[in-house]
């Protein structure tokens, strides 16, 4: 199966075409058979796998990137009104296309399952992609994160099914109409987008209504924000409500988990047949995400036997308590985690596999409006660790707000007795730690920003 390109994406110019979310429906265009053009502000082994399938990626943004016969400009909501790319395409009347528009566009006609969720979105769409490959679907996907390789977060495969995250961040997500949808969770986040809890399930109730008639909701049990929604849209018309956990009333019940180093089992009830299967990553809050792609999976018809052993085959994704290394005894490990319900789950599973082994943690908080939101319990969370060093907050797309910097986790952090060190100079990090690590230890280099970058310089200091 083929799909056509959808309207006016013909030749389409991305602004900020490196982002994972941008330089997804990039590549699958450009698989599609469209004449990708884009620029972002640095370059990047991703955008150098886009230049392999044929975009044109300049390297930082100006006026004259835009080719005048550019069909379309797509954007997402992190880029700024001045964008000198979004000026001159007003100026020649180019359309502009929000990302999710276009992910929209390349799921018309085949049958999407969009994972929703504030936590875990981009591993459980990362299981179903591999696992549905794994079956010979050829499933075409778009994923937050790497699978393997830069470049490997999205793919045009020639099957029906296209898995793709659901972004609630900035309500894109109602965009979509999905067959199967999933929410894993529902919390407070995204403090700039949302001012309550009843402005997230009123984002979620309308997502769920695009779900198409006669499709299905696969949704948490035992998590309150997601029960919650569960509960408001259960009954309604044409649409079928799934649930699973470790609850007994669960549809799709958890029985069992079994930790097994930075690995686990996971045992599960469904449609009445016990089925065990290996999750690759470690932690209850994984296990849950294979159970909620299981659950999907098989509302599309695929045999549940079938699927969880493809799921064995999963085996994680960039910055998903990704292993970067050993040196000198020290393993040091990469979480994407930035969110304190993440940071406590990844601290937790972390601490299952590491036995008697000491925990040494390199946070980043990712925004300010975060910070200022949940800065506290972040420093909660780093109780977790034997030791932290914590470092200036990354900005990303948010301009400074007085006061707040992460003094305010560091503080909350000792009051809830971490052990918590400051350090305002990332390029000393290295060293910082190699003072602190001995062998057996555990090092986990945490956050949504570039803090991932210092893992490669961590495992080489380790060694010297």
């Amino acid at each position: 199966m083929k799909p056509g390109l959808p309207t006016a994406m013909e030749r389409p110019h991305f602004i900020g075409i490196g982002g994972a979310g941008m330089s997804g429906i990039a590549k699958i265009l450009a698989q599609r058979g469209a004449q990708v053009a884009g620029s972002d502000s640095r370059d990047s082994d991703t955008a150098r796998a886009l230049r392999a399938h044929g975009a044109e990626v300049h390297i930082g943004h100006a006026a004259g990137h835009l080719a005048a016969d550019s069909t379309c400009v797509v954007v997402s909501s992190a880029i700024r009104a001045d964008n000198p790319e979004l000026a001159r395409a007003a100026e020649l009347g180019i359309p502009v296309v929000h990302r999710s528009d276009a992910l929209a566009g390349l799921m018309r006609g085949l049958r999407p399952i969009a994972v929703a969720g504030t936590h875990g979105k981009t591993t459980t769409t990362s299981m179903l992609a591999v696992s549905l490959s794994a079956l010979g679907l050829g499933p075409s996907y778009a994923i937050g994160g790497d699978l393997d390789a830069p470049g490997s977060n999205a793919h045009h495969g020639e099957g029906d099914i296209f898995v793709a995250e659901a972004d609630e961040s900035d309500r894109s997500f109602h965009t979509y109409e999905p067959q199967v949808a999933i929410i894993l969770n529902a919390e407070l986040d995204h403090h700039a987008n949302y001012a309550s809890m009843e402005e997230i399930y009123a984002s979620f109730e309308t997502f769920v209504s695009k779900i198409v008639p006669g499709g299905t909701l696969v949704v948490a049990h035992g998590q309150d924000g997601a029960a919650e929604i569960a509960r408001r849209v259960r009954g309604r018309d044409g649409l079928n409500v799934v649930t699973y956990g470790e609850e007994p009333e669960a549809d799709v019940r958890i029985t069992k988990i079994t930790p097994r180093g930075l690995t686990s089992e996971v045992t599960v009830v469904i449609g009445g047949r016990i089925l065990t299967f290996a999750v690759s990553v470690p932690g209850r809050h994984y296990a849950h995400n294979a159970v909620a792609a299981l659950a999907a999976g098989v509302a599309l018809g695929v045999p549940a036997h079938n699927l969880a052993s493809a799921l064995g085959k999963y085996t994680g994704v960039k910055r998903r308590l990704q292993l970067k290394g050993e040196a000198a005894g020290v393993q040091v490990i990469d979480s994407y985690a930035h969110h304190p319900t993440e940071m406590t789950a990844d601290l937790e599973a972390i601490r299952g596999a590491a036995g008697d082994s000491r925990i040494l943690v390199v946070f980043q908080p990712h925004l300010f409006s975060r910070t200022q939101e949940l800065g506290k319990e972040m420093g909660q969370a780093l109780a977790l660790a034997d030791a932290s060093v914590v470092l200036d907050i990354y900005p990303a797309r948010e301009d400074p707000i007085p006061g707040i910097t992460s003094e305010i986790i560091i503080a909350a952090g000792r009051a809830a007795g971490a052990d918590v060190t400051a350090e305002h100079t990332k390029e000393d990090v290295a060293d910082v730690i190699a003072g602190m690590a001995k062998p057996g230890d555990l090092v986990l280099t945490m956050g949504a920003g570039d803090v991932t970058d210092l893992g490669p310089q961590i495992l080489a200091r380790l060694s010297n």
